[in-house]
């Protein structure tokens, strides 16, 4: 058994499949990725929503639109079960019943890196992934699926979840799927083994959407928020000057998460505009930034700048409600700068300590296009 998620988005213009541009401060777009302020050369960026969004989604979960991302735990089923087994180690075989078995509704989980541990547990528990449905491609009419038929490459697997796994999840979640969201969807397929003894049995679901590995979650996907969030203080790890996974934020990362926004709480029925939307942000932004590093005047001394996105209709339908507030700094090229250190005390940028700003006499320079204004200044002496 094998498995293969990507999201099932088309990428946005201004990105090459792997989402490694962004767009410079001189934007005219008026986007959610926001300035606040943040002292320095000028050439800090400002990242559309989009832009915004796509770098922290796509890249977090590895979305490759060319390519097949998969990881590999190989099996076949038989009459005595589930033969999995990891490809450094062939000939050690673990006969795991319960995968053969597993259906609609049944969530799965393993501790080995090979996997050959899986099994279904309870959703109210940690698990890597929820089935949304099995489908046996042997019911289907031609010879694709025939018993001599050849083992599917890696662009017809991706076809088949396309065709069978998107509509199933959809079905699953109750036409109320978020493909911006915290989850992709993922396919289950047979190894190369496991057709040659006759599994044609796909297994489509849902996993936590991550860079690489698999990170588990806790519940059901049909009862939670879709929201892609994350709690405060967690720092988004950086490659190739873009966010990727969770780290310890003492290692380099490209931003830092200073609070949850509800908009759930400001708007009602059906999705607001961006530009009410980037309103509320900008202010919930600004000042829960303010209260997670200690007063107003942090951004700038640490020459920093708060970033914020958006819920387009998609995700608001689907009954996405929250988003992040986060503080990085824009890079000189492209992308975000490597940061060390939490920005609630003393950090690094590209390996230099920030230099803050000057607080009197200095004049405030004009806000860039679409940015957030700066905060009140204070008073020279």
């Amino acid at each position: 058994m094998s498995i293969d998620h990507d999201p099932q988005n088309p990428q946005p213009s201004g990105r090459n499949p792997r989402g490694r541009s962004t767009r410079r401060a001189s934007s005219a777009r008026s986007g959610a990725g926001r300035r606040s302020g943040g002292g320095g050369s000028g050439r800090d960026l400002h990242l559309s929503a989009p832009t915004m969004r796509w770098g922290l989604l796509a890249i977090a979960v590895g979305a490759v639109a060319a390519a097949l991302v998969t990881m590999f735990v190989t099996g076949f089923n038989n009459d005595k079960g589930l033969e999995a087994h990891g490809p450094a180690g062939p000939g050690i075989a673990l006969i795991d019943k319960e995968f053969g078995t597993a259906a609609s509704g049944d969530c799965l989980s393993w501790t080995k890196p090979d996997r050959s541990d899986l099994v279904k547990v309870n959703c109210e528990t940690q698990h890597m992934f929820e089935v949304a449905a099995d489908i046996d491609m042997s019911r289907y009419p031609g010879k694709e699926f025939g018993p001599s038929s050849p083992f599917p490459d890696s662009l017809r697997l991706t076809e088949l979840k396309e065709e069978h796994c998107v509509p199933a999840v959809q079905q699953y979640m109750g036409g109320t799927f978020d493909p911006r969201g915290r989850y992709v969807v993922g396919l289950m397929y047979p190894s190369a083994d496991g057709w040659q003894h006759g599994d044609r049995t796909l297994r489509c679901g849902l996993q936590w959407s991550a860079n690489a590995g698999t990170p588990a979650t806790t519940g059901s996907a049909t009862q939670h928020d879709q929201s892609k969030i994350y709690q405060p203080g967690v720092c988004l790890g950086i490659n190739q000057n873009l966010p990727t996974d969770p780290v310890d934020c003492v290692q380099e990362h490209a931003v830092e998460i200073v609070s949850t926004i509800d908009l759930g709480t400001q708007f009602s029925g059906g999705p607001p505009s961006k530009d009410d939307q980037d309103r509320y942000m900008q202010d919930e932004c600004q000042r829960t930034a303010s209260d997670y590093l200690g007063g107003p005047e942090v951004i700038q001394d640490k020459t920093l700048t708060l970033f914020f996105d958006y819920l387009d209709a998609r995700s608001w339908l689907a009954g996405s409600r929250k988003l992040d507030c986060m503080v990085g700094k824009g890079a000189d090229q492209e992308g975000f700068a490597p940061i060390t250190g939490s920005a609630k005390g003393e950090i690094l940028i590209n390996g230099q300590a920030p230099v803050p700003p000057p607080h009197s006499g200095r004049s405030t320079p004009t806000p860039l296009p679409g940015a957030a204004p700066l905060p009140p200044q204070p008073e020279p002496r």
